[in-house]
């Protein structure tokens, strides 16, 4: 049996309408579930859905589902299949498809795996008002291929481990990522792995490593947050802290401090629907 009768044998459903969302470099299929047309496995589904050379390509499949808690519920599914609690620049395209559809107005609530988010969708950008990150650990070693290297780790809503370097466009991204992501440090979930320079004193660089894509994206929501927080804890960057992509986009990251408690964080940038079609 073919993949392609695997898939239909798995999911026997009418064709699947979808749209086409990219958020600063990050790109999404979002499919519209409130009537449950994806059903049974969703994973395979994902993996199916996201192949770039086989289907529509993506580095996500976001779900719209019903929610007794917010105006919608988020499901994110990475490339890989694997369900993930949290996507800061997919719930930012989310929140702008589910205003041009009407499904909610320009202020809203988003039921994730991650807590209630609120989103707000303005002229020309998108808002998420992020969790409060945790798990902070700052300036501690890791063993990579044999050498010992300084990093830190924050949670922003799934893990991510930050280093520092005097130029991001000599990192092998792809190398050091994989290493760091599947690191015996963070077994057995792993993490996502950023690689960050420092530009000015509100403007950074960052170059991200996307666990379950397995590969260096052109953007990352959670892992500019992440970067930026502990840009700003360890070489003084200071919000709102303009995050460069390997894309070129640039992200806004808002947050206070409080001593040791991080809080008020948003997230900011463009977000903006590509394309509608259907998957047969």
């Amino acid at each position: 049996m073919s993949p392609l009768q695997h898939l239909k044998k798995e999911f026997p459903m009418k064709n699947i309408d979808f749209t086409k969302a990219v958020g600063s470099g990050n790109d999404f299929v979002i499919i519209d579930n409130r009537k449950k047309i994806c059903h049974g496995n969703l994973s395979r589904l994902a993996e199916d859905i996201c192949d770039r050379k086989n289907s529509i390509g993506a580095d996500g499949m976001l779900l719209l589902e019903d929610s007794k808690k917010g105006d919608f519920k988020m499901r994110i599914f990475n490339p890989d299949g694997s369900e993930v609690d949290m996507c800061g620049n997919g719930a930012r395209c989310i929140a702008e498809f589910a205003c041009k559809k009407r499904i909610a107005g320009k202020k809203m609530k988003i039921d994730t795996r991650a807590g209630i988010l609120e989103a707000e969708v303005m002229d020309n950008s998108v808002r998420l008002k992020m969790s409060n990150p945790g798990q902070i650990r700052l300036r501690f070693n890791l063993d990579i291929g044999g050498m010992e290297y300084e990093v830190n780790y924050i949670n922003t809503g799934v893990p991510h481990v930050v280093r520092f370097e005097e130029d991001v466009d000599r990192v092998d991204v792809r190398k050091f990522g994989a290493i760091i992501r599947y690191h015996k440090e963070f077994s057995p979930s792993g993490t996502n792995a950023n690689f960050v320079e420092v530009a000015s004193g509100h403007k950074i660089r960052v170059r991200t490593y996307e666990r379950g894509v397995e590969d260096e994206t052109l953007a990352c929501g959670t892992g500019a947050t992440a970067s930026a927080i502990i840009a700003s804890m360890l070489k003084g960057v200071k919000p709102p802290v303009e995050v460069i992509t390997k894309g070129q986009e640039v992200l806004r990251i808002y947050f206070k401090i409080d001593k040791v408690e991080v809080k008020d964080v948003y997230l900011e940038g463009g977000a903006r629907l590509v394309y509608e079609g259907r998957k047969l």
